[in-house]
């Protein structure tokens, strides 16, 4: 697959107009300070630092205060997150929380049923060209409301109702098979979103070296599930 330029012009016109902005506020002309080099994080040693994440947030009752200023500080003229996460809207998933991760962390996109359109593949594409990202993690959840709707019908009123037909060959692929209904589709949709990721992100040069992963969050023991 190849790159497509627009995603450059538009990072360049941000950092631009980013420096415009800053310059502004201090009553300077003075240009940007230049961007820390973004480390290396290869996709085994992310896996690694969100398993240990994970482990942190369930076996902790109460969470570890983060030093938000001193990462507010550290990430206000440039970010690289370690991973990119597409995980579901869902009010109880945050990738941040469920993974013990502080502001820069991670570059997550979400939306019911972490699906992906053209914007989040955009959004991908961009975190992997322009921020270093060498993960791609695909982060379901049990019990998915959105799931669930396209479990119990193929079709739902408003804009719901794109959501649950993009979910529902899902659920047709796994009817029939042993176990639960919900979880089966919930586990399938996780595989065809990182499939569709797959096939339709252009990654350009990065693409052999990154790696996508399915996962899925437990919502009562707050475990997450690495999937093969």
């Amino acid at each position: 697959m190849k790159y497509t330029p627009y995603l450059a012009n538009a990072a360049a016109l941000l950092i631009v107009s980013a420096g415009i902005a800053h310059a502004d506020d201090k009553h300077s002309a003075a240009a940007p300070a230049a961007h820390a080099a973004a480390p290396v994080v290869t996709p085994e040693a992310a896996v690694a630092k969100l398993t240990e994440g994970n482990a942190r947030y369930v076996s902790k009752s109460v969470s570890t205060g983060k030093p938000t200023a001193k990462a507010r500080a550290a990430t206000a003229q440039s970010q690289h997150p370690f991973a990119i996460i597409v995980g579901c809207a869902d009010s109880r998933t945050s990738p941040e929380l469920v993974f013990d991760q502080n502001i820069g962390d991670l570059f997550v996109i979400r939306t019911a049923g972490n699906l992906v359109d053209d914007y989040a593949l955009g959004s991908i594409e961009y975190a992997v060209a322009h921020l270093g990202a060498k993960l791609i993690v695909v982060l379901g959840h049990e019990r998915c409301g959105a799931v669930k709707a396209a479990v119990g019908s193929g079709s739902a009123p408003g804009h719901v109702g794109s959501i649950v037909s993009e979910i529902r060959p899902a659920v047709k692929a796994v009817q029939g098979t042993a176990g639960d209904l919900l979880e089966n589709a919930v586990n399938e949709n996780i595989y065809r979103v990182a499939d569709k990721i797959s096939r339709k992100a252009a990654l350009g040069d990065a693409a052999s070296s990154v790696r996508i992963v399915r996962a899925v969050y437990d919502l009562d023991s707050g475990k997450v599930q690495w999937l093969k």
